[in-house]
């Protein structure tokens, strides 16, 4: 092989890599921006500091609560419960979102409850969605 080629090869392996690494390091079409629950959005619930967001697909609930001021620390929470389980939550000190917490629902009802900061969001009894 001439020292042409190898160098033609070897500028063409670079590229090849480099743009795997790129392709993996970039989020796929699937995640929103402001989303990272899969399925389509079914609800969603505004109170004064945030909304409550909440999707299904196949059997599964996911939600996530947004906060109105994003980029600030403040405290958050998002909860799903599935009628006859105990509830799964994502509390804490976040700049951008609580969750997604995601539960298999099936056809049973859910109560959600969603924080930022002082404001609250609850569904205040099982609702399907």
């Amino acid at each position: 092989m001439k020292s042409g080629a190898v160098r033609r090869l070897a500028v063409g392996l670079a590229l090849v890599t480099a743009s795997g690494v790129l392709a993996v390091a970039m989020p796929g079409p699937a995640q929103a921006a402001d989303s990272s629950c899969e399925g389509r959005k079914v609800k969603s619930f505004s109170f004064d500091t945030g909304t409550l967001d909440v999707y299904k697909r196949d059997g599964y609930v996911c939600a996530i609560t947004l906060p109105k001021r994003p980029g600030v620390r403040q405290h958050m929470r998002v909860s799903l419960r599935v009628y006859g389980l105990r509830p799964v939550e994502d509390a804490g000190d976040f700049k951008y979102r609580a969750g997604p917490v995601t539960v298999h629902a099936g056809q049973r009802k859910v109560w959600i409850k969603g924080e930022v900061g002082r404001g609250k969001y609850d569904s205040a009894g099982w609702i399907r969605v």
